[in-house]
């Protein structure tokens, strides 16, 4: 029997597990000590938990939270949730409906601050059992560098979102910004650790991605999608570097984490997004067809055809006001129905008005849920590089760049002419049609200091409760849970 490390906060939590489970081919949520990581086979088997982690649901210890929590997948549905642009049609079905009223994530008892920080805190952990280990372990210095460069983008990843949710968002007018972020967590230990700076956090999350950057450059080609390269860890840099407002890195690492990706055609974009063998995703999880999650999957709340209650009862909807900024030439103007007749309800569901087309679950009996999750592709790529260079004020090659992707959506689409103000505002535009429901919206309006507002044809406040958030507010910062108050007496202060 070997020892399996877990994570409650930053409460280390031991559980036994027979030795067979960590040297299985099929991958494992956590890992065991430096015995277990003795090997590099051994250590990538510690490597697939994590991969698996981003959707697995029945083997993990935070599977306990509910049916709604079912890792990265459902953490985007929160965060479109929280934002403007995916809304609910009625209150018939109240899965995440109180995550959708700007609820739970202010109430630090609630489940889901619970679930999100210990999820991320989990991966963490995981990450450094991994980099603690892996020098000493027997195999080639190619093998070591391919495990390591994947657990440092891993670490870095998980930082990054955490402080994003629980802190303050990032002010490149500002520095350094003081304001509490989130522990830093670089080392395996029980210790309760204090909340750094949200500068502090930025800087060890830039450390770790340039870190596996070099490790990842020139390394093998992974087997699967599932699996993190050097372009997926360019990307979340690009990621990081415009949540900091920092241009020049922003525009830089988009292109190059794009670089071998080719844009997928009008008929893959309506073809249900359920797929990792699309030429465009560049990070997704591939799951088995008869290894769904079922209930607790991305395509049991948000497909349009999978077969469950929440989705028979109160599909989710585009906002009609976005809806209707789209060209009617445009392929993504088909990944929603303004009558919600054409939508592929299950049996006895509701077609609502605006209602999803864009997510369908790939089996022909939909009650299974399969389907890929996608965690990036590079269509965000051209956006964070063309946002970047209009920020910067590099107006022709934003143009340049936001139309080969724009004209690959819309063979209509005429090459932008706008220039400043204007040409940013097209540009988010077409970041708000291209990535829905794919887990921005929420993160973007935080980075870029804009007020939540859902007011809108299709928006019922009685329902969402909150039509509007002020810039500022206390709310855009989630509660972090009680439990971990009880267990780090070192935290610090709760958030206000």
């Amino acid at each position: 029997m070997k020892r399996l490390y877990y994570i409650l906060g930053l409460t280390i939590v031991l559980i036994s597990s027979c030795e067979k489970e960590y040297l299985d081919t099929k991958p494992t949520d956590a890992y065991s000590d430096k015995t277990v990581m003795s090997t590099t086979i051994n250590a990538y088997s510690a490597l697939n938990g994590l991969h698996r982690m981003l959707y697995e649901q029945s083997a993990n210890y935070y599977s306990a939270y509910g049916q709604d929590k079912c890792g990265q997948q459902s953490i985007n549905i929160v965060a479109d949730l929280l934002g403007d642009d995916v809304l609910f049609p009625n209150s018939t079905n109240s899965w995440y409906r109180s995550v959708y009223q700007w609820v739970d994530h202010r109430n630090e008892t609630a489940s889901w601050p619970r679930y999100v920080y210990t999820f991320y805190y989990m991966a963490i952990v995981n990450a450094n059992m991994i980099l603690k280990n892996i020098d000493a372990a027997a195999g080639t210095d190619a093998e070591k560098k391919l495990i390591k460069g994947q657990a440092l983008a891993y670490r870095g990843w998980a930082h990054f979102n955490l402080v994003q949710i629980f802190a303050k968002r990032y002010d490149a007018t500002n520095k350094p910004n003081i304001q509490a972020g989130v522990p830093i967590m670089t080392d395996v230990t029980v210790a309760g650790l204090p909340r750094a700076s949200v500068e502090e956090v930025y800087t060890q999350i830039i450390k770790d991605l340039d870190d596996a950057i070099v490790n990842l450059t020139g390394a093998v080609a992974r087997t699967s999608k599932s699996h993190l390269d050097v372009n997926v860890a360019k990307g979340i840099r690009a990621r990081v570097a415009l949540a900091m407002q920092d241009w020049a890195n922003a525009a830089k690492f988009s292109s190059e984490a794009r670089t071998g990706y080719s844009l997928m055609t009008n008929a893959e974009y309506i073809s249900g997004f359920n797929s990792v063998s699309n030429r465009e995703w560049m990070w997704g999880s591939k799951v088995q067809d008869d290894q769904t999650n079922y209930f607790y999957g991305f395509f049991a709340f948000m497909s349009a055809n999978g077969n469950s209650t929440v989705i028979r009862q109160t599909p989710k909807v585009i906002n009609a006001t976005l809806y209707n900024l789209i060209p009617a030439t445009d392929i993504r103007k088909k990944c929603w129905d303004a009558t919600g007749l054409t939508v592929p309800a299950p049996p006895g569901g509701l077609k609502a008005p605006y209602g999803i087309l864009k997510f369908q679950a790939s089996t022909a009996t939909a009650t299974a849920f399969a389907g890929d999750p996608v965690y990036m592709r590079a269509g965000e790529m051209y956006l964070i590089e063309a946002e970047a260079k209009a920020r910067l004020s590099q107006d022709a090659a934003a143009q340049d760049v936001l139309y080969t992707l724009a004209v690959n959506r819309d063979p209509g689409y005429v090459k932008s002419a706008k220039t400043g103000t204007a040409l940013i505002d097209e540009i988010l535009i077409q970041r708000r049609i291209e990535l829905w429901g794919e887990g921005f919206r929420f993160f973007d309006l935080k980075r870029m200091n804009k007020d939540l507002n859902r007011v809108c044809l299709n928006y019922s406040s009685s329902i969402g409760l909150l039509s509007t958030v002020a810039v500022g507010d206390n709310a855009w910062q989630w509660m972090i849970p009680k439990d971990e108050f009880n267990a780090n007496p070192n935290l610090g202060v709760q958030n206000p």
